[in-house]
């Protein structure tokens, strides 16, 4: 059987059983996706507001923090758009 190696990020013949692949229901409804979709911009405008206070009392390791959190939710939120079919948006890997 094809796999894919993230690893290599190449195709190969994978050694890896049916016991270790991860188990998948796909039953989210679109309702669900749209959901988490503002839930994480939500989430995301909470980690700017914070970035900015934390730049406002010079505290460097809370910016860290909140610019870590808010890229990782521009990532979430351009995935969950992708998923959802949004026009405009491209392949999340790019």
């Amino acid at each position: 059987m094809l796999a894919f190696d993230s690893n290599t990020m190449r195709f190969g013949k994978g050694s890896m059983s049916n016991k270790s692949a991860p188990k998948r229901s796909y039953d989210r409804t679109w309702e669900e996706i749209e959901d988490m979709l503002a839930r994480a911009e939500v989430k995301r405008s909470d980690w700017k507001v914070w970035f900015e206070e934390c730049k406002k009392n010079d505290d460097r390791d809370g910016m860290k923090e909140a610019a870590r959190n808010h890229k990782a939710l521009d990532g979430v939120v351009k995935t969950l758009k992708w998923a959802l079919g949004e026009e405009g948006i491209s392949n999340p890997l790019d």
